[in-house]
């Protein structure tokens, strides 16, 4: 960007090392590029380029420090019209390490972030260069909340607390109100861009054109430290939950391995299971052959029979044998009616005993 060249420039401009304003355009520019480039951000050369934007800007802000461009007992109308430009290097500073991609540093580089953005707003309140207020953790000594990564994922987890309902429509109004300030700022910055930038607008609107800058990145600077408060509170969390996953475990006392058991009712139920599973083998498969055959428990030898059963059965056969040869009517009757009563009942007539 074209500008008329401050009391700070003609002092750089003896020495061989770029002036002020070359290394702010040069940061500004790298921003402005980044911003709107559809390359992704992560790739190798956007990468450089935000390395190569933020040492510009970082040098920038040394010389700038060295000069003493701005004082605290100064009002804002006595800021040079070409000093007012180098209020933007923190907050210029700020997006560019925010563009900075990088998962292993990325707690510090947001950090370092709000860092900038929190001096830069510090600095425009100061110079009361527009109505807002400033972050609640900025109010501790390091610009840090009070929390710290210790302090997350130990103890009791945080009380259920309802949500405030008048301080969530409070935050939305003030962001309303801050989109509607940062459209207005941005027309009006298309405006007179062009003036500027050809180095022929006049003091008064060059004074206006970079005032309107600083008021616009007061409000994205309000908005990143929102932002990056959440962020933050994330990669805490993250990082204490790498810690605890990394400790190795407590070591534990070694224990025999357990063997399967079976719950036994009584000593005879003990007996039928065995020591367990899989059970103990008691005999060989010959004992158990042996025994079953004398029994009379194989397939090929039938159901095995008690010999009292045997005893009845014969004496009957025997019986009836005998009364057949001694032509017994009543015995010869009787066959007759059965041998008749089975020629006309098919097996199994009459048994309803397992039967629905």
């Amino acid at each position: 960007m074209a500008a008329a060249e401050g009391v700070s420039e003609t002092q750089s401009s003896e020495t061989e090392s770029p002036k002020l304003s070359d290394l702010l355009d040069y940061g500004w520019k790298v921003f402005d590029d980044v911003d709107t480039t559809n390359e992704p951000t992560g790739s190798h050369p956007i990468q450089v380029k935000v390395k190569r934007g933020i040492i510009q800007l970082e040098e920038a802000t040394r010389m700038a420090a060295q000069l003493d461009l701005f004082s605290r007992n100064e009002e804002l109308e006595e800021i040079a019209t070409a000093d007012l430009k180098y209020l933007l290097l923190p907050a210029l500073l700020g997006a560019l390490t925010m563009k900075q991609v990088n998962l292993a540093k990325r707690l510090e580089q947001v950090q370092k972030a709000r860092a900038y953005f929190v001096d830069f707003l510090k600095r425009c309140k100061e110079y009361d260069i527009m109505k807002f207020e400033l972050p609640n953790s900025v109010e501790s000594p390091d610009g840090n909340s009070n929390e710290t990564s210790e302090d997350l994922g130990n103890g009791p987890p945080p009380s259920f607390h309802p949500p405030d309902l008048i301080a969530m429509a409070t935050q939305r109004q003030a962001k309303i109100e801050r989109y509607k300030q940062k459209k207005a700022t941005e027309m009006k910055l298309s405006e007179i861009k062009a003036a500027v930038e050809s180095g022929q607008a006049e003091d008064e609107i060059v004074r206006d054109f970079y005032l309107l800058n600083v008021r616009k990145w007061i409000t994205i600077a309000v908005e990143e430290i929102e932002s990056i408060d959440q962020e933050m509170e994330i990669l805490k969390r993250m990082n204490v939950l790498k810690k605890h996953s990394a400790e190795p475990p407590q070591r534990q006392q070694q224990r025999p391995p357990m063997k399967p058991f079976i719950l036994t009712k009584d000593v005879a139920q003990a007996r039928v299971f065995g020591a367990g599973y899989p059970s103990l083998p008691t005999m060989t498969v010959s004992d158990w052959y042996e025994q079953h055959r004398k029994q009379g428990m194989l397939p090929d030898q039938g159901i095995p029979r008690s010999a009292a059963d045997v005893d009845n059965e014969e004496r009957e056969k025997e019986e009836k044998e005998r009364q057949i040869e001694n032509d017994d009517e009543e015995a010869l009757q009787k066959a007759r009616d059965w041998d008749n009563w089975k020629d006309t009942h098919r097996r199994g007539y009459g048994n309803r005993k397992n039967m629905g």
